[in-house]
């Protein structure tokens, strides 16, 4: 079987069976690529099917959102859970809401979700789900009526042993309560259902932190591995979420400077380091926009547009806002500004072609379903605290957290040398993900 023969007989079976799904195309190549080389090294796989099995999602549901909104008037949105694979655990994956969501991309969520959560090396399966609901601009009660709504048709379908969703763009703390609420009502039971709960009602301690810090301890052995630390460096971090927000406090406790932040109108960048207090408050408190940092402090400066961020000059990248953030060009900017790591704090920020850039440039990378895994497996660790009825304290969660980046760095890092990619963590996660679900799909047979 030829390398390009076996990638061209995949891509060509997805793209007639999925039309229009760029991102899920996108997402499907780059795992396609990397495991071509472990297909051909174990025929059994080939002969098993497990890729085109893999690359089909064992279930999708689509559904209607009706809600009324202040006005009184009816409003429909669409809502989706694409449950991919439990070969290793059940379903487990955020929930998005965003007006961009369509299938095309929960699809690719949730293929990436298979991989990254494998390499947490806790039993979770792949899965994603949303709305094009947008919560911006909505009330409380709102947002309330349109989860409820949302929850009243997805609750037949997960459960805290078959799909336990989590939160993701524009569902945080507020939405998770309101969804858990009508779960809770319409099954009579309070279960670890949900991840990222508020802590007086089973949530976990770092869950709010745990992308971002698990981002930094991540890119902290990719530094390692070339001889240094977080001490001065200059660091731009897209977006100004949960990810960015907590990034940008680890960062900051390991000496580093964060010079720009960014939303979906434009960024700041305070060349003196940013006063995280005052982003926090903006985003977390008063639900504001970014252009309000330079109210407070003159040392910044906001520009409109927030793709203009990557022309920031910086020693490390973490890019946290949202999918193909960063082209060819960007890529290039960052380059050509000595930008030595790049870390994905988002679901592929990276286009293919940024990311070739930066491994034939020699910029060490930190490929998302790697990088950005402490999330979801800070939510398998609240899993485990639902399930036992026990609350662990920060510390020790935070210690559990930094084990498991530790191990899925060790894993890509492995997986890289021994199918002769060293080096390349992009190959190596994929590697190392696949390996495990594949295993696991080989045992249970043709299901």
């Amino acid at each position: 079987m030829g390398n390009q023969y076996y990638v061209d007989e995949i891509m060509g079976h997805v793209l007639a069976r999925n039309p229009g799904e760029s991102e899920f195309h996108q997402a499907v190549r780059e795992v396609v690529e990397s495991v071509q080389a472990v297909i051909e090294k174990n025929p059994a796989f080939a002969r098993a099917k497990i890729l085109e099995r893999m690359v089909e999602p064992e279930r999708q549901i689509m559904f209607r959102v009706p809600w009324v909104d202040d006005r009184g008037e009816v409003q429909v949105n669409r809502g989706f859970r694409v449950e991919f694979s439990s070969a290793i655990g059940p379903y487990k994956g955020g929930l998005r809401f965003h007006p961009s969501v369509y299938l095309g991309i929960i699809k690719f969520l949730g293929f990436e979700q298979i991989f990254k959560n494998a390499l947490t090396t806790t039993p979770i399966g792949g899965g994603k789900g949303g709305s094009d609901f947008d919560p911006k601009g909505k009330s409380d009660n709102e947002v309330m009526r349109f989860c409820q709504s949302f929850m009243s048709e997805l609750f037949r379908h997960i459960g805290p042993d078959t799909d336990v969703p989590a939160g993701d763009i524009g569902v945080g703390g507020r939405e998770i309560g309101f969804l858990f609420g009508q779960y809770k009502r319409l099954t009579n039971t309070f279960t670890g259902v949900l991840t990222g709960k508020g802590l007086e009602w089973g949530g976990s301690l770092v869950r709010t932190e745990a992308t971002g810090y698990g981002l930094v301890y991540f890119v902290t052995r990719m530094l390692q591995d070339r001889g240094t630390d977080w001490k001065g460096k200059k660091v731009v971090i897209s977006g100004s979420g949960n990810v960015a927000i907590y990034a940008t406090q680890k960062a900051q406790e390991l000496g580093a400077r964060v010079i720009a932040m960014s939303d979906s109108n434009g960024y700041i960048v305070d060349e003196e380091g940013i006063k995280l207090d005052t982003v926090k408050r903006i985003k977390e408190v008063e639900r504001g926009r970014i252009r309000e940092y330079v109210d407070e402090h003159r040392s910044a400066q906001y520009t409109e547009g927030w793709k203009g961020i990557w022309s920031v000059p910086c020693d490390i990248a973490l890019p946290s806002a949202t999918q193909n953030e960063i082209d060819a060009e960007a890529a290039e900017q960052l380059v050509k500004s000595k930008c030595i790591a790049v870390g994905e704090g988002a679901n592929m920020p990276s286009t293919p072609e940024a990311i070739e850039i930066f491994l034939e440039r020699g910029v060490a990378f930190g490929p998302a379903k790697a990088a950005n895994a402490g999330g979801v497996a800070t939510s398998a660790l609240e899993m485990c605290q639902n399930s036992m009825r026990l609350n662990w304290t920060f510390d020790e969660v935070d210690r559990r957290l930094k084990q498991i980046m530790d191990a899925v760095y060790d894993q890509c890092t492995g997986a890289a040398e021994a199918y002769g990619a060293k080096d390349n963590l992009v190959v190596g996660a994929n590697i190392a993900g696949f390996l495990k679900v594949a295993r696991a799909m080989m045992a249970q047979g043709v299901v």
